[in-house]
């Protein structure tokens, strides 16, 4: 396992386990002072990951598991609650012999354990200050706060985030291809969802989440580009021609990614929200507007109502495009043209020469704010907009 990611790993571990128990490793667990205890020692408040329930002294109580390790291996150990005599404790038995994690250089290393299934655990020794730290903080946690169960309930909304994410790099597998924008744009959603829990904004504060999930995408994509990409430019290159054909490919493709994705974005609010749309429709002269609303074949009728259609450009920036959309439904000359867009702020200028060509700009309410004071009351938000397109369908 990739030391740098053994953190990531331990703590996406903890997030995916039924339960979680942490400690630092002490001498007598090493073997570094020459005791011959039998195994490593756990206190009490890891009974419930190791048998769920207390002992009364008097007899010994044990049971057989499988614990998975950072390095491949897997022990069939021995979790036993020593009762009889003097001794009243709780201990892990079985590594097999000369086993890594145990070794004295070991000592003071952070040990974690996750249960999965009553016979199946993952362990993992965080044997650097850095990966302990990166461990800890994600759990708020101190180091005088470990020999306890880790309580999940207070893991950051980042921390979080970043496990998700490297669950979503870890399942393309080791010769993955980079995904396409459609894949990439639903997963930063169900990541989104996952970690925030406010799925109810699709339709109160649609515009709100559509920010929210573009923010996310790029966060997935950044990780996903470096996962793929950074191991090709650690090896070098052999010439120049190799170097600027891989930065072509990058660049293409993250300028490509935007538009696609607030496309994707934007049409599963209006899944969200029941709005009837259909998108890239193919209109005269093979011109395909991003959005018709209610959909192509309405379009194409000649016996529906011109006044009940309504198309939607999407451009996450639009200063020097706007003009593209004016063409797009020749069915629609005359009407308003809307645009929904990312960009914060244009000039007066641009928003005349918009409003002269009846374009009216869609854009997240939060960014209203940052176009000229005196034509925000023409900017419709996006909650706006659904809210239009869904009394036009009613109607």
């Amino acid at each position: 396992m990739d030391m740098q990611n053994l953190a990531s790993q331990a703590i996406i571990s903890v997030m995916g386990g039924k339960m979680a128990f942490c400690k630092f490793l002490a001498a007598n667990d090493t073997g570094k002072t020459g005791a011959h205890q039998a195994g490593l020692y756990l206190s009490k408040p890891a009974v419930p990951i190791l048998f769920g329930q207390s002992f009364q002294k008097g007899q010994n109580q044990d049971r057989f598991v499988k614990i998975a390790w950072q390095d491949g291996t897997v022990t069939n150990s021995r979790f036993i609650y020593y009762g009889c005599g003097t001794r009243n404790e709780y201990r892990i038995t079985r590594f097999g012999r000369g086993f890594e994690f145990l070794r004295p250089e070991y000592t003071g290393s952070l040990f974690v354990l996750v249960k999965y299934s009553d016979e199946d655990y993952q362990a993992f020794v965080l044997d650097n200050a850095d990966l302990i730290d990166q461990f800890l903080d994600a759990f708020g946690m101190s180091p005088a706060q470990t020999n306890n169960l880790i309580d999940t309930g207070s893991i950051q909304f980042e921390t979080k985030e970043a496990a998700a994410i490297e669950r979503f790099i870890t399942s393309l597998g080791p010769d993955a291809k980079f995904p396409e924008t459609k894949v990439m744009a639903k997963v930063a959603r169900q990541i989104q969802g996952e970690v925030y829990d406010h799925e109810e904004y699709i339709h109160t504060d649609p515009d709100k989440k559509l920010v929210d999930w573009t923010i996310e995408e790029y966060r997935v994509f950044k990780a996903v580009e470096h996962a793929l990409e950074w191991p090709s430019i650690q090896r070098g290159f052999t010439s120049i021609d190799e170097f600027i054909k891989l930065a072509k490919s990058l660049i293409n493709r993250r300028m490509s990614r935007a538009g696609k994705s607030l496309e994707h974005h934007l049409a599963a609010l209006f899944d969200g929200n029941g709005v009837s749309y259909e998108p890239q429709v193919i209109t005269e002269g093979n011109k395909t507007p991003d959005f018709i609303f209610p959909s192509g074949a309405a379009y194409h009728n000649p016996l529906f109502r011109t006044d009940k259609l309504t198309s939607l450009a999407a451009k996450t920036t639009c200063k020097d495009r706007w003009r593209q959309i004016l063409n797009e439904a020749d069915r629609l000359r005359g009407e308003t043209k809307f645009l929904c867009t990312l960009q914060q702020g244009m000039s007066s200028k641009q928003m005349e020469e918009m409003s002269a060509e009846k374009v009216t700009l869609v854009v997240p309410s939060e960014y209203i704010r940052s176009y000229p004071g005196e034509w925000r009351s023409q900017i419709w938000s996006l909650k706006k907009f659904i809210e239009y397109v869904q009394e036009k369908e009613t109607e």
